[in-house]
């Protein structure tokens, strides 16, 4: 019996033996279960991922042939043992890819990466997808103002500090939902860039999310008041319509210039050239009229003399 036994556990050692190679790829080859990436704002990683929705488009397809395959591990987007050293680490150019040579094309500097419109100052609410809980804080910065999306993304580009930070946030449905007030002051394309540094495991993840403020000349303010509207232009085109009356017209204004004074544009004729239907007879009719009873009364005085001869 204990010949068997020893038979036995030679036979299960060798097999092991053989087996283990394969064991290891299998292990190797498994991902880590600490994954996630930004859905909404939408990350460049998952936007061109097979399942962002977005693969077809010219940055996209520029960046997957910038990495030599697609974006199908969207959701593990890290790097180890950072602790917090993320500027010391991950270098200037490569910020959207962590470094990360399988992701380099996330790096490419771009101004058409598929983007989300936001509203200065308003309340986001990101949604940043992930498989299983994991306690970590997450850290939201924006680039500053001016930035240049056809220049690599640098450090130089964001404020040292967060303008938004939460630690441990719940997570639901598959997803954190962080809530966060944006800057104020920022317009036009810009870059949200979000650090997850977990603390329960070894691992700090990094995402792009491109978006796109309104300008100035959108927002009703700055810029935009003083350029003018096309129904302020039609309104000033018509100002030189208001110009003064000839001097031969009467000091007394006419009904309808006293419209005009209630904010009525007057019409081009001159309101000299209008008839008045209320004023009496020229001056030459009154005349006219004269003449003609002088003409009947030294008619009627010389027919009278004539009879009494």
């Amino acid at each position: 019996m204990a010949r068997m036994s020893w038979t036995t556990a030679r036979r299960t050692s060798a097999a092991v033996a053989a087996l283990s190679p394969f064991l290891l790829t299998l292990f190797a080859a498994a991902p880590a279960q600490a994954h996630g990436a930004p859905t909404d704002p939408v990350s460049r990683v998952f936007a061109c991922s097979p399942d962002g929705g977005s693969s077809g488009t010219a940055a996209c397809r520029a960046a997957v042939a910038a990495n030599g395959s697609p974006f199908t591990a969207w959701d593990n987007l890290r790097v180890a043992n950072v602790n917090g050293r993320d500027r010391q680490t991950i270098p200037d150019g490569k910020l959207c890819s962590g470094g990360l040579p399988a992701y380099q094309g996330l790096d490419l500097a771009r101004s058409d990466w598929p983007s989300t419109r936001l509203t200065p100052g308003a309340t986001l609410t990101m949604k940043y997808v992930s498989t299983i809980p994991h306690t970590g804080t997450f850290r939201m910065y924006l680039t500053e103002p001016g930035y240049d999306p056809s220049k690599p993304l640098k450090w130089s580009d964001l404020p040292e500090q967060p303008f938004a930070q939460v630690k441990d946030p719940a997570l639901t449905d598959g997803a954190y939902r962080i809530r966060m007030t944006l800057p104020k002051d920022r317009t036009g394309r810009q870059v949200l860039y979000t650090i997850w540094q977990n603390s329960s495991t070894a691992d700090t993840y990094y995402s792009c999310s491109d978006v796109v403020f309104p300008a100035a000349a959108d927002k009703g303010g700055g810029e935009a008041s003083a350029a003018a509207s096309p129904t302020r232009s039609k309104a000033a085109e018509k100002q030189p319509a208001r110009s003064p009356a000839p001097t031969s017209a009467s000091p007394t204004p006419t009904p309808s210039v006293a419209r005009s004074a209630g904010g009525a544009v007057p019409d081009s004729t001159p309101v000299a050239a209008d008839a008045d239907p209320a004023s009496g007879p020229s001056a030459p009719m009154l005349a006219g009229g004269a003449a003609a009873v002088l003409v009947l009364t030294g008619g009627a005085a010389l027919a009278l003399r004539l009879r009494r001869r």
